[in-house]
């Protein structure tokens, strides 16, 4: 070693630092160091794992608020479209409403009108026997029996003769036993009404009920509707059999 020109003592003082050096660095370097890398690369994990879940969670939650963003849109559409219909079902009913009123109100108003009507016709009626009764005694240059005279007009205007429905006698055909109607020229005194509803009791075999109409455009006597039949005696009828056979 000495011709290589080293000192045994010198080599074994250099190899006991180095050695010492080593272990120094080791403890105090290397260690702290490998241990600093560790941590931190441990860190860099956490960090990656905390980013993914953090991320995944991030995914999560923009679901579920997209989930109740469209949640809501379509609360918002189903509650737009309940009002939208209930807004039309109100519109209908006020609508319906409306015209249920207004048809009332027409239908007062019908009614009020036929029965002023009824009520004229009903004061009309004497004074068109009166006349009629003048114009008899005018034509025949005489007077006649004017109690006699006022039947024959109450006869034409109800069509009853001695508590008999002249109509009526004329046929022997049973009635139907269903509601009846009967139209006058003018309204019928309560006497005469009586006596239809008697005589059409009879021609049914059983009291039927009879509701009592007026319609000046049969200038006299009486149109009877039972069921589906439909008996005219009334003078426009009359005319208009004669208009018929005349054709």
């Amino acid at each position: 070693m000495e011709k290589l020109g080293l000192n045994l003592g010198t080599l074994l003082l250099y190899t006991l630092n180095f050695a010492v050096l080593v272990i120094i660095l080791r403890a105090w370097v290397f260690k702290p160091a490998i241990k600093a890398l560790e941590e931190r690369q441990k860190k860099i994990a956490d960090g990656l794992y905390n980013a993914e879940v953090a991320a995944a969670a991030r995914a999560k939650a923009e679901s579920e608020a997209q989930h109740i963003i469209n949640q809501a849109q379509q609360e918002t559409a189903r509650k737009l479209r309940e009002a939208a219909d209930n807004a039309e079902r109100a519109s209908r009913e006020t609508q319906a409403a409306a015209e249920k009123e207004t048809a009332a109100i027409r239908d007062a108003a019908r009614k009020e009108a036929l029965a002023e009507r009824d009520r004229i016709l009903a004061e009309v009626r004497p004074k068109v026997a009166a006349l009629a009764i003048a114009a008899a005694h005018k034509l025949i240059g005489e007077s006649l029996d004017e109690k006699r005279q006022r039947a024959l007009v109450d006869e034409f205007f109800s069509g009853v003769r001695d508590g008999k429905v002249v109509l009526l006698e004329e046929g022997t055909e049973r009635l139907p036993a269903s509601g009846a109607e009967v139209v006058s020229a003018l309204p019928l005194s309560e006497t005469e009404q009586n006596s239809i509803r008697k005589e059409m009791g009879r021609k049914a075999g059983v009291d039927i009920p009879v509701a009592f109409g007026v319609d000046p455009n049969l200038l006299g006597g009486l149109k009877i509707r039972v069921g589906d039949r439909v008996i005219d005696g009334s003078v426009a009828g009359q005319i208009e059999n004669l208009r018929k056979t005349l054709l």
